[in-house]
């Protein structure tokens, strides 16, 4: 049974908890994706609101008709009406499900570009609709696409980072654990690993 030396040539790092853990202990906050996607998605979730908000009255669309239209609504439920005037049951969920986004970022490994983009997607949206539950005791939606309920940008970046994050986790390559060893009798006693 042969050991192979770390660095020798032909051979990758170590794998171990270190290598395999790059996340531990770095702040969420200190991520340039997260930091340049959460603000984009929650300015841009706010300004479409509040534009919404100041041109149409409550439940006025432009146009009138169409496959689409800008429609204002508010949501006082979650998504597709669920669960109708429960605001502060949906102000807890929506920080426990931003407290398990920033759990799952910090414990992942390896956290890929993609990946944290998907969580920042997520996270931008959840603070948007998480905002208008504290400041306005219900969610503004405004688009109207066909027969689906009215949504907004909060919204479609929560669904986007949500088709993201099970693309990644559905598709991504499980890492060999070096504790995962097989013998091999026949070979006269090499290590391989599954």
């Amino acid at each position: 049974m042969h050991e192979p030396v770390a660095g020798s040539p032909g051979q990758d790092a170590p794998e171990g908890p270190a290598a395999s853990t790059p996340t531990k202990g770095r702040p969420w906050y200190g991520d340039r994706v997260l930091l340049a996607t959460i603000p984009a998605v929650l300015a841009l979730d706010q300004v479409t609101k509040a534009i919404v908000r100041a041109t149409l009255y409550r439940g006025e669309s432009w146009p009138a008709d169409g496959f689409f239209r800008f429609t204002h609504g508010t949501n006082s439920g979650s998504a597709f009406g669920f669960f109708p005037n429960q605001t502060t049951l949906l102000i807890v969920a929506s920080v426990i499900a931003i407290g398990f986004l920033i759990y799952f970022y910090r414990t992942y490994s390896p956290p890929s570009t993609l990946l944290r983009l998907a969580i920042g997607l997520q996270l931008g949206g959840a603070v948007g609709n998480l905002t208008d539950r504290l400041r306005l005791g219900a969610v503004v939606d405004f688009m109207d696409v066909g027969p689906w309920p009215i949504f907004n940008v909060a919204d479609s970046s929560i669904v986007v980072g949500m088709v993201l994050l099970v693309m990644i986790l559905s598709s991504g390559k499980k890492r060999p654990n070096p504790s995962d060893v097989r013998m091999d009798d026949a070979a006269g006693g090499d290590e391989t690993i599954r």
